[in-house]
């Protein structure tokens, strides 16, 4: 099921949400956020992605990026594949607590989807809203930034590990971004 957010140009500034399916909780562990960090970086290195933003929260991950080479939706795709199956993968073979209830609820999900094999992780779509304008562009930065202070997480965007706000603040972040030419600005 489409939702009208689709992704039209390839090469376009979009801000993206992938979200699991259910809103499960999985990013609140470490080693799945690790796993998502992991392989944007290799989209970063070897498809071409390009992310000025990104906030990885509990249950989704929003992100500003592009695709240079007009292959946006095949990358998320293949983002999407492969955490999905990491992170399933490592749920089965870990210590997860949740464990019997998540592949269930992956399952169930599944099993609503004709093009799903087994498990369903992330929602079909990637709720991308191209970017317009400059003014339009620090509106979802500053938003996906705000996520975790305004989820109680930490006091300041650039407290959290798992975003780009870190990298804006010049305290060094887990991803290399491509920096928009905005103010920087934090709440205290």
């Amino acid at each position: 099921m489409t939702t009208g957010y689709q992704i039209e140009d390839q090469s376009a500034l979009y801000y993206l949400t992938l979200q699991v399916v259910d809103w499960i909780d999985v990013f609140t562990r470490q080693t799945y956020r690790d796993i998502a960090i992991d392989s944007l970086k290799y989209c970063q290195q070897n498809k071409g992605l390009q992310i000025f933003g990104y906030v990885i929260m509990s249950n989704h991950i929003h992100l500003i990026a592009n695709s240079p080479k007009g292959h946006l939706s095949e990358t998320l795709r293949d983002f999407k594949k492969f955490t999905a199956k990491s992170i399933i993968d490592t749920i089965k073979d870990g210590n997860e607590s949740r464990s019997e209830w998540m592949l269930n609820r992956f399952s169930y999900n599944a099993n609503r989807h004709s093009r799903n094999e087994s498990y369903q992780f992330w929602t079909h779509e990637n709720h991308a809203v191209i970017l317009y304008s400059n003014d339009f562009i620090a509106e979802k930065l500053d938003y996906l930034h705000n996520n975790p202070v305004r989820a109680g997480l930490v006091d300041r965007p650039e407290d959290y590990r798992y975003s780009s706000a870190r990298s804006y603040a010049d305290m060094g972040g887990l991803l290399e971004i491509v920096y928009l030419d905005l103010p920087w600005k934090t709440y205290r």
